[in-house]
């Protein structure tokens, strides 16, 4: 809630002191942040479009971090104008630039070094419930190829997405990044890079990598709904094989619904 949390929960949740001292309204903080968003678009007339849409997208995310149920209030409001902020095209240049970006995570992180792990990790993801899973593997982000462990920000947009405009539970969706290593020579020699500094795994230590999630998945939210998002055309047709008639799963990549 932010600054709209009233003095009696301040007091009960101990955080009297740590909020300013005015207390504002929901209507009041969408108002707000409605007003640095046209201030920011006039503030950047004339600058190039990536800065453009970049700054928008961080002035976006920034409001994700701190005030969850304003972002989504703002994103449901306004999804025509900030559809293309969160998703694509923007999300392109975020992932291509993420590990600079980064502030926090968002979603989980399952990668090859987490092999033999993946059955207990799965349950150090909060929520009790998901209901949607969007899954990455990096290898084929949009038109930009191979972003590796970046890949990330297309399960976290296509989500909000899903959330703004159709109406699913945020807090019953999780993005998911299966970093099985990269062949983007660029980013194994970023020293920024947040990834696994490793060759792709193929074969069937790729296919190990990837059946030992969809099992740890299963096995804690048997009726999630799992989209396989951006895989390298061969593993998306050959993943969607192996696991249609198993899990609840989908590739809209490769596959007509």
């Amino acid at each position: 809630q932010d600054t709209a949390f009233p003095l009696t929960e301040r007091d009960r949740l101990g955080l009297r002191g740590l909020l300013p001292p005015r207390v504002m309204s929901f209507e009041q903080q969408y108002e707000r942040f409605i007003n640095s968003y046209h201030s920011l678009e006039h503030n950047t007339q004339g600058e190039p479009d990536s800065v453009v849409s970049l700054a928008k997208w961080r002035i976006l995310n920034r409001l994700h971090d701190r005030n969850e149920t304003l972002y989504y209030r703002v994103l449901i409001d306004n999804i025509k104008d900030f559809a293309p902020i969160i998703y694509t095209p923007t999300v392109g240049l975020v992932c291509e630039n993420y590990s600079g970006l980064f502030r926090r995570p968002r979603g989980m992180y399952f990668s090859a070094k987490d092999k033999g792990e993946m059955m207990s990790m799965i349950y150090n993801w909060p929520a009790e419930k998901v209901d949607m899973i969007v899954v990455t593997d990096g290898s084929r982000i949009l038109g930009l190829g191979d972003l590796g462990v970046q890949g990330i920000g297309i399960p976290i947009g296509k989500l909000d997405v899903y959330v703004a405009a159709a109406g699913i539970n945020p807090q019953k969706v999780l993005p998911i990044m299966l970093d099985v290593g990269t062949n983007n020579e660029e980013l194994l020699e970023d020293k920024l890079y947040l990834g696994l500094r490793q060759p792709r795994l193929e074969g069937e230590e790729y296919l190990a990598v990837v059946d030992e999630f969809m099992e740890a998945v299963h096995a804690r939210w048997p009726k999630a709904i799992v989209q396989f998002e951006d895989f390298q055309m061969k593993w998306a047709f050959e993943t969607l094989q192996r696991y249609r008639s198993r899990f609840c799963m989908f590739n809209d990549d490769v596959q007509v619904l």
